[in-house]
């Protein structure tokens, strides 16, 4: 059965339309789904019972089963979500001061194999629907009481993988009369897949783009994201400075430090060679550890040096606060620890 939540406020329309009904039901359902937060087709008292009943024969609309939610004392929720067909995934909350942003998932399992993330630690089963990706909000949101401000597209999976599903998502939370959540709070990270950044550069949409780096230099790269042996950093730095001229945005390039790999003031120095004259920059993260992929954070003087040679090489660049590092907060370990694919000792 197709979730209530797989459809943009148009193709909603289109939906009832197919099954009878016209559009202005449409936009009722979605009203109570995005701005009243109700999700029982039983509980939307402006429709009739044989739409009610239609509904519910027609389309799911049952929120993510909560398996396990963990909570840092610096408010960072992780939260193991259940899938219709028994899938775990994950999403996690993180307050900032400027609201609460959460970081969605959109695979089951990933591919790519970067040697840093937990998530590669299992595989993709399969792509997530759009509804599944809304779901994770709905779920959270509703969990919270709250409204979710920001979102990130920066979990498990690679994006750009399941390239149609992630844009049917952002256009549904991006919807005015939906969830609303405005394009510049929106962001979706990609571990360099270019036909995916060619194409992403014509949708016309003001949402941030943000691209996993994490390397000065293809040895490097290699080494960390087997994506590179594919895609090298001269055509990655091509696709880059090709989406900024066609988009007039800027680009954040994400690098996590990591001890006597890619954390030197040389490897500062290569990189900020590499950036030279592209409107970009640079997310600096402290490393949460993984043991099974045998890495190390870099020492926070080798992470403040990094930093400060990049800035005196006129790289713009930050240094994320790190959250939930005392749960299971780095990307793929409470699903992985689950499915038996971690030890219980990784932070």
């Amino acid at each position: 059965m197709k979730s209530i939540f797989d459809f943009t406020a148009k193709q909603m329309s289109d939906a009832f339309e197919e099954i009878g009904e016209r559009p202005f039901r449409a936009k009722q359902v979605y009203e109570w789904l995005y701005t009243k937060d109700v999700h029982d087709f039983d509980e939307m008292t402006n429709l009739s019972k044989d739409l009610r009943a239609k509904l519910k024969a027609t389309f799911a609309s049952h929120y993510l089963d909560i398996v396990e939610k963990q909570v840092s004392k610096d408010g960072t929720t992780k939260y193991l979500l259940r899938l219709e067909d028994g899938g775990l995934i994950e999403t996690v909350l993180m307050i900032h001061p400027y609201g609460k942003s959460l970081c969605v998932t959109s695979q089951l399992g990933c591919n790519m194999g970067c040697k840093f993330c937990a998530s590669g630690l299992l595989k993709k089963q399969r792509n997530l629907t759009s509804g599944e990706m809304v779901n994770q909000v709905m779920t959270v949101s509703h969990d919270l009481k709250e409204r979710i401000s920001h979102v990130v597209i920066m979990g498990t999976g690679e994006p750009f993988d399941n390239y149609d599903n992630v844009m049917n998502f952002i256009y549904t939370i991006n919807e005015p009369k939906g969830l609303a959540i405005g394009a510049r709070h929106i962001s979706v990270s990609t571990c360099g897949l270019i036909p995916g950044i060619n194409k992403f550069s014509n949708e016309g949409l003001q949402v941030n783009l943000a691209i996993s780096l994490h390397a000065p230099n293809d040895e490097i790269r290699s080494r960390l994201m087997p994506i590179n042996n594919t895609y090298n950093m001269d055509d990655l730095r091509v696709a880059i400075s090709n989406y900024i001229d066609k988009t007039n945005r800027r680009v954040t390039l994400e690098y996590i430090l990591l001890k006597g790999i890619n954390d030197e003031v040389t490897h500062a120095r290569m990189l900020a060679h590499y950036l030279r004259g592209l409107n970009v920059y640079v997310n600096l993260i402290p490393y949460n550890t993984v043991i099974e992929n045998g890495l190390e954070k870099a020492s926070d003087r080798k992470i403040q040096a990094f930093k400060d040679e990049l800035i005196r090489l006129h790289i713009n660049c930050t240094l994320r606060k790190e959250h939930g590092g005392d749960i299971d907060g780095a990307c793929g370990q409470l699903r992985a620890k689950r499915e038996g694919r971690m030890t219980d000792n990784e932070n």
